[in-house]
């Protein structure tokens, strides 16, 4: 029941999504991350492991179009205005990590035995970094946004755009080749003109036909429109001899001033994920063992001079180019290895004779290599490196302070506690360790000062020992629980006023002999489920006295459950979490809305 015609059946498919499923997740709970778990899957399910698959390069080809939706993703959060303010770190930045690389790569090559031509071939095809695999991280990582993401996606957007000088170069270096020099302009004409008519649909064409398709209310039809803007721009870059991530990224920044940008998102957004494990999965099973096993002293050699050799170029870049020491080290572990890129460059090299069969074999399983080994290279130097010091100058810092009331942690919660405690005149310190949220107070008049209240000296120098109360408003609980340790040993004689996380710390905070806990979500819960009852028709004095007994209910549970002795003796070292249990039972019988909750009611509830 299964065509077996076209290389790809049922059974093959649902072995890849199988995979998938079982080893992203499992690999990302161990901590090595989903990019991994995508590499080993593949690797067990492509022709050198299980065999499942027996053609790996028609997978990677049709899974490319994960990093082409990744890159129109990015290109929507990239407005124009914007990636102008990054045209410096592109042509800068990115050209001297490329040249750099490059040239000492091709010199080691040169050095190793290797004739120019081929020394510069599997150079500059490892100097691309892998695009899909850095920004995975970088997303991971939660470094996007950051200044560090944003040099990082400058020097990929420059890698994007060398792909056709470096293909034409590939040409010229053929051992008999003509050097059509012709031909190679076409070629640039070509891909000038691929741009200008991405440009100008982009501006004219794109945002009217979205404006009739969304006017049409048919929610397909603007999905299908979607992938075929994306799949068509990068159809038309590979079609010109560019990038068909460059493509997709620039057909993303031209509609990220669209009204339809965030719609556009989340019709992509599937897709991409899907796409994108699919491509790390087709990587995994082009790793050819059988290569890196009868030359495994080669491809060993191999892959520790060009990671090496890179890694030192890049290191070197980043620190000429101002970057401190923690930053040139995040950078040169995520961009050491090789990249997708590679695997066109080396079998364009081969296809004209510049590469033979062995090096072709050795390099791509080098890559390869490179691209699995990252994920933990980058997990274990990440995690030494020490925390960015934040830039704290012209910040003042606490020293002899004295007020009667010290807070700690200035976020929402602790801004609301201090107009209370300031509409009554009261003299308030305020410490926190957010630079950005001092700043920002400052501009409303407010001394907040720069320190970090789980440090001792901290507190003796903001005043602890002389104020007769220490709000602790960290929406960290473990900082609070530090916090509560430190003040009941050095300043027992002030109180301690602690925002609890959840009523598990509620009751860590009673044993620990705070003076007052509060749950950040209880009171304001509260305040919203009374003016909810209100809204609906009661009395204001209803409502009150509803929202007085839920909160009786709530105060009760919590001693029933300190007295229960939850948290004391050997239940400390392994405390039970509090069952959440409703202070009231619905008033009538759940009643399925849908077939399939009906049919999982008619199960009953498991035991």
């Amino acid at each position: 029941m299964t065509d077996t015609s076209s290389g790809v059946d049922l059974v093959q498919i649902v072995a890849v999504l199988g995979a998938g499923v079982v080893a992203a997740p499992l690999f990302k709970r161990l901590g090595f991350g989903s990019i991994l778990g995508y590499l080993a899957a593949g690797l067990a399910i492509g022709p050198f492991g299980f065999g499942v698959l027996a053609d790996p390069a028609a997978v990677l080809h049709f899974a490319e179009l994960g990093v082409v939706m990744f890159l129109f993703l990015i290109g929507l959060e990239m407005r124009p205005a914007k990636l102008w303010t990054l045209r410096r770190q592109i042509f800068g930045l990115g050209v001297a990590q490329a040249a750099v690389c490059g040239a000492l790569m091709t010199v080691a090559g040169v050095v190793a035995g290797f004739p120019p031509a081929v020394a510069f071939v599997a150079a500059m095809g490892f100097a691309q970094s892998s695009t899909a695999a850095i920004i995975q991280t970088l997303e991971e990582k939660g470094e996007m946004s950051t200044p560090f993401g944003q040099r990082a996606m400058s020097i990929l957007l420059l890698e994007d755009l060398s792909v056709v000088p470096l293909l034409a170069v590939v040409a010229l270096l053929a051992p008999e080749a003509s050097h059509d020099l012709r031909g190679s302009w076409v070629g640039v004409a070509a891909a000038a003109a691929a741009l200008a008519v991405v440009v100008v649909a982009g501006r004219w064409v794109l945002n009217p036909l979205f404006g009739l398709l969304a006017g049409s209310r048919v929610r397909e039809a603007m999905t299908a429109a979607a992938l075929a803007v994306v799949l068509g721009t990068a159809l038309l870059m590979e079609s010109s001899g560019l990038s068909m991530a460059m493509g997709a990224f620039l057909a993303g920044v031209l509609l990220s001033g669209s009204g339809f940008r965030h719609q556009l998102e989340a019709d992509i957004e599937p897709f991409r994920g899907l796409l994108l494990g699919l491509f790390f999965m087709a990587v995994g099973m082009s790793l050819d063992l059988a290569v890196v096993v009868a030359e495994w002293r080669l491809v060993l050699l191999v892959l520790a001079g060009c990671v090496i050799t890179k890694a030192a170029g890049i290191y070197a870049v980043a620190r000429v180019s101002g970057a401190d020491g923690r930053e040139s080290l995040q950078r040169t572990t995520l961009f050491a290895q090789g990249g997708e890129f590679a695997f066109v460059l080396y079998g364009a090299g081969a296809a004209v004779g510049v590469l033979d069969g062995q090096v072709n074999a050795v390099m791509t399983a080098t890559v390869i290599l490179s691209m699995v080994l990252t994920p933990m290279t980058v997990r274990l130097v990440w995690s030494l490196l020490p925390a960015p010091a934040p830039d704290t100058e012209g910040l003042a810092r606490p020293d002899g302070l004295n007020g009667t009331v010290l807070i700690i942690g200035f976020g929402r919660f602790g801004q609301v506690v201090s107009q209370t405690l300031l509409a009554r005149g009261l003299d308030v310190t305020i410490i926190d360790t957010d630079v950005e949220m001092i700043q920002a107070a400052a501009g409303f008049g407010f001394q907040i000062y720069y320190g970090d209240g789980t440090n001792l000296d901290v507190l003796h120098a903001s005043g602890a020992g002389r104020a007769r109360a220490v709000a602790v408003c960290v929406d960290n609980k473990d900082a609070a629980n530090k916090i509560v340790d430190l003040v009941k040993a050095s300043f027992p004689h002030a109180g301690l006023l602690v925002r609890a996380y959840d009523r598990r710390h509620t009751l860590h905070l009673i044993a620990a002999g705070v003076d007052l806990q509060v749950r950040e979500t209880l009171e304001s819960a509260l305040a919203f489920g009374q003016g909810a009852l209100e809204f609906l028709g009661l009395s204001e004095e209803e409502a009150r006295e509803t929202a007085e007994e839920v909160r009786r209910r709530d105060q009760e549970r919590v001693a029933l459950e300190q007295a229960s002795g939850k948290l004391t003796g050997f239940n400390q070292f392994r405390p039970k979490e509090p069952k959440p249990m409703p202070l009231f039972q619905a008033g009538k019988e759940a009643r399925p809305l849908t077939p399939e909750t009906r049919e999982i009611a008619a199960r009953g509830t498991p035991g």
